[in-house]
């Protein structure tokens, strides 16, 4: 017999609200401690991380979800600024009842290290010679951009994140974190992103390297306190920018409208060129060129596989998985994200493939807001039993004594103890209840006691179905399994709990 418990219902758990806007928000600062070592095992000390925080942690802090910017982005990823009039860069997606609904989950967004907005990078004084690093700055990967968001992470007493999601460079960041640290992601949503820099993404790159570095200001890194590299700069944005866009999407916006159809000259005469102008000139403004060297560098060394096999290189993956490519998206084909669903489910992970179809090309994942919404909230409310089951449960086997039971109860304080087979195999179940049954009858072997009829989960299961069945049949834990009936976790009704207070 169970010890009856009232499990809470699903419904209405995930609600479909309007979304709301953050307001006014703030950045703040962390130093990692002491020495950071970098991949290529160069070190950098008094690194400081730029971060930014919406919503609150949770008590035991499993709400957390880290936001990963793409190229030139930084920790600004929603909410305004006091006196700003624009939003953080991913606004459609982060705030109340949105996506990421502050409400339910804590959101950090961090600036890399290598930019320019806040973190550690080129323009940063080097504290061994007060001047800034310029190109003495180490060549930095999308590991290492990764390991100091963990010192981050760390920081806060984080554990385990419950998710984290990013598009394009924030796309390979997510695919990073889940190689490199798999026990401490629950989910993961790569939008728009390779696994793989391929030769012609690195092409770009090197136009936009060539730029800056042939613009005579560049003077070799060393620009600060003179005059920039703006020309450089700006041609290596308008070449990015391109890349980012689609031909249907610049059709629209600009087709061949010209500014002045009687100035036939060699001065730029199309709406198209005004454009990308302005986009290098204000780029110019709010970027370091060092930074944008560093950064595009560390986006050309990415790559995931493993002995030249994908599959290989997400082979210790454990995190479900959300690949989201975008139709019209030339710089990060759909055929890429396909590619990285293909390795992640050969290797047994739950990773599904959606597409978002859109003529923006790929800054769509930044633009497109009824679509993007709609599959990362389906994603992260979909709560499987996987999610929340305890895997650090406590057993014993039928030989065993009431006595020994009793005190490893009293010392674990569980209420429920599997009993399983020498091979792990779920044999049964005793509770606290069974056991003082069996003091009150002066029974001592466990085995008369055992509740052989068991209910019990799988681990893909939906969360509502293991609230289902211990409503149904007044119980407050449930073994879960494997296919081979070998026990895996235990989830609780408390676990449940926790559960809806942490999302309603």
């Amino acid at each position: 017999m169970e010890i009856s418990a009232h499990i809470p219902s699903f419904k209405n758990l995930f609600s479909e609200k309007k979304g709301q806007n953050i307001g006014i928000v703030h950045s703040m600062n962390y130093e990692i401690p002491g020495i950071f070592t970098l991949e290529n095992g160069k070190t950098l000390s008094h690194v400081r991380i730029e971060y930014e925080m919406y919503g609150k942690m949770n008590a035991d802090k499993s709400n957390v979800i880290l936001i990963c910017h793409a190229l030139t982005g930084d920790a600004h990823a929603a909410g305004l600024h006091a006196g700003d009039k624009k939003p953080g860069w991913w606004n459609i997606v982060i705030g109340p009842n949105k996506a990421f609904d502050t409400e339910k989950y804590c959101i950090i967004c961090s600036n890399i290290i290598g930019g320019c907005k806040g973190s550690t990078g080129p323009s940063s004084i080097n504290p061994e010679t007060g001047k800034p690093y310029g190109i003495s700055f180490p060549v930095i990967t999308i590991a290492d951009m990764v390991n100091a968001q963990k010192k981050l992470v760390e920081h806060f007493g984080v554990k385990q994140l419950f998710a984290v999601a990013g598009g394009s460079m924030g796309g390979m960041q997510v695919l990073q974190w889940t190689v490199s640290y798999p026990d401490m992601v629950k989910k993961a949503i790569a939008i728009a992103t390779t696994a793989s820099t391929t030769p012609q993404q690195i092409a770009f790159g090197a136009i936009g390297r060539k730029a800056i570095t042939d613009d005579s200001n560049w003077n070799k890194g060393n620009y600060y306190g003179k005059e920039i590299p703006a020309q450089g700069l700006a041609l290596a944005r308008m070449v990015g920018h391109i890349t980012y866009l689609s031909d249907a999407s610049m059709q629209k916006k600009f087709g061949r409208v010209q500014k002045n159809e009687a100035d036939v000259d060699l001065s730029p005469n199309f709406q198209v060129e005004s454009y990308l102008n302005y986009q290098g000139d204000t780029f110019t403004k709010r970027f370091d060129a060092n930074s944008y060297l560093y950064i595009t560098k560390a986006v050309d060394f990415f790559d995931l596989s493993k002995n030249g096999s994908l599959i290989e290189g997400f082979s210790k993956v454990t995190a479900k998985y959300l690949v989201i490519s975008i139709t019209s998206d030339w710089l990060y084909p759909p055929y890429q994200s396909q590619e990285i669903v293909s390795a992640l489910t050969a290797n047994g992970v739950d990773a599904k493939y959606e597409e978002i179809r859109s003529q923006y090309g790929h800054d769509a994942f930044l633009l497109e807001e009824g679509q993007i919404n709609y599959l990362i909230r389906g994603f992260l409310s979909q709560i499987l039993v996987s999610d929340i089951m305890n895997q650090n449960f406590y057993s014993v086997s039928r030989d065993e004594t009431i006595e020994k039971a009793s005190i490893l109860m009293v010392k674990k304080k569980v209420n429920h103890l599997p009993v399983v087979s020498e091979k792990g195999k779920l044999e049964g179940i005793v509770t606290s209840w069974d056991i003082t049954k069996a003091v009150a009858c002066k029974i001592s072997g466990l085995d008369e006691i055992i509740t052989r009829d068991v209910k019990y989960v799988y681990a893909g299961e939906k969360i509502e179905t293991a609230s289902s069945i211990m409503e149904n049949y007044s119980i407050s834990a449930l073994p879960v399994i494997d296919s081979e009936n070998r026990i895996i976790g235990m989830i609780t009704s408390e676990s449940i709990s926790a559960l809806i207070g942490r999302f309603s």
